[in-house]
């Protein structure tokens, strides 16, 4: 039996400029965000005297990430009720317009704890824009999604993602490689953070091309009349408000670990030479980046829970046998950061898509954006500092049986995640 043309299914096609025009804001997000704590230590000393330079500018960095669940609360609410082109939008323009300040900010030489403050304030903008970001892209690639392809369309915020901390990386790589640790501190770091700044403006560009969901326009009348919206994800959802908070706080740390804190942590406590930590992150972050589709399709045929029950259990056996790896020698570091991130890219392919079946449209942006970001506050933005101050203590090991313990927690949350492969979003 011949079958017709017209009996024959229309293969899927992936709204790629779409996809991309989401994903793209993400990325420059990330990447200005990620250069703070990859160059944090050639700036430290320019905002901050005396011998505790990095740990105040690392608490710099933590600071921001206690902005990001107010941004994630007033940013989700805004992308709830007028949408979420809209609040990505402003996320934007707020996270390159930090970045751009951080690269011209005058130092304290020039005018003393000013220069310190100003950075405060940069940062601060930066975490409230960063609060808003991961929720409505996350809520914006999960709407326009099939149902049967969530986990694809989901794949391409950590595509993003990987190909912002690859340029990051890469550009790290390039700036040690040429300049001296002189220059480095006395300009070279300034670099990364101006090329966010005007990276910040192809971001708005590709955005303002972006359509409203459907998902959006069907339910903003009854975000409109929800009265409390934050106690409601309490009062109505507090099973999902518990597992977004149990798989974050693993998501987080694992994140913070590889594309953050180890790179100052390798280099000034392991000894190990900084174009090798730079080198090895960049070669993970391609695997990451090359993983992230091919996940994301595999948790659709086989479902979200397996994926993420061998993500969270082999971080738990291999994470502090891993950290004894990190020191002098491109080898060892290879096998850290790709066993790590290789292992990450089970969740971060899926992440959206887990995050917005938890909640209902109307709740998604603020649900999403206030207690995730929550997490990664109490999480990931002290994770550079605890691991310095581990380090400070000859105790640094202990940081990775933290992550560990995580990673047991974690599991036994995601063994009571319901399975949403192929549901409709509520």
């Amino acid at each position: 039996m011949v079958t017709s043309r017209s009996e024959v299914p229309e293969r899927h096609r992936l709204p790629v400029r779409k996809l991309v025009a989401a994903s793209i804001g993400n990325a420059i997000e990330w990447y200005d965000w990620t250069i703070y704590s990859a160059f944090s230590v050639y700036f430290a000393t320019r905002f901050f005297p005396g011998e505790l330079a990095l740990v105040n500018t690392l608490a710099t960095f933590a600071l921001a990430f206690f902005f990001r669940p107010l941004g994630g609360w007033l940013l989700g609410r805004f992308a709830d009720l007028r949408g979420r082109k809209t609040a990505m939008l402003l996320t934007i323009v707020l996270m390159a317009g930090g970045s751009l300040l951080i690269g011209v900010l005058p130092t304290f030489d020039l005018i003393g704890w000013g220069a310190p403050a100003l950075l405060v304030l940069a940062r601060v903008g930066q975490g409230l824009s960063l609060g808003g970001e991961v929720s409505n892209a996350s809520a914006y690639l999960a709407e326009i999604a099939p149902a049967s392809r969530r986990g694809r369309y989901s794949a391409f915020f950590y595509i993003s993602t990987g190909a912002a901390l690859l340029v990051a990386s890469l550009l790290g790589y390039l700036l040690t490689s040429v300049l001296s640790e002189q220059q480095l501190t006395a300009f070279g770091w300034r670099i990364p953070f101006v090329v966010g700044g005007v990276l910040g403006l192809i971001g708005i560009w590709l955005r303002r091309s972006l359509e409203e969901t459907e998902q959006f326009a069907d339910n903003r009348e009854k975000a409109r009349a929800l009265r409390s919206p934050l106690w409601t994800t309490l009062r109505w959802h507090p099973k999902a408000v518990g597992m977004l908070i149990g798989f974050s706080m693993l998501s987080t740390l694992c994140y913070y670990t590889f594309f953050s804190a180890l790179t100052p942590f390798a280099v000034d406590t392991r000894h190990a030479d900084a174009t090798d930590v730079f080198l090895a992150l960049s070669v993970a972050t391609v695997l990451f980046i090359a993983l992230q589709y091919p996940m994301g399709a595999l948790s659709d045929r086989f479902g979200r829970k397996p994926q993420l029950l061998v993500w969270s259990a082999a971080t738990a056996v291999l994470i502090v046998p891993l950290s004894a790896l990190v020191g002098p020698g491109l080898g060892g570091l290879l096998v850290v950061f790709c066993v790590g991130v290789g292992l990450y890219s089970a969740m971060t392919s899926i992440a959206p898509a887990i995050m917005s079946e938890l909640f209902p449209t109307e709740l998604r942006g603020l649900g999403i954006g206030a207690w995730y970001n929550l997490t990664v506050a109490v999480f990931g933005g002290t994770a550079p500092l605890v691991i310095q101050a581990f380090a400070a203590f000859g105790a640094e090991a202990l940081f990775f049986w933290y992550i560990a313990a995580a990673a047991v927690l974690a599991f036994f949350v995601i063994l009571a995640l319901p399975e949403t492969r192929g549901s409709e979003l509520r």
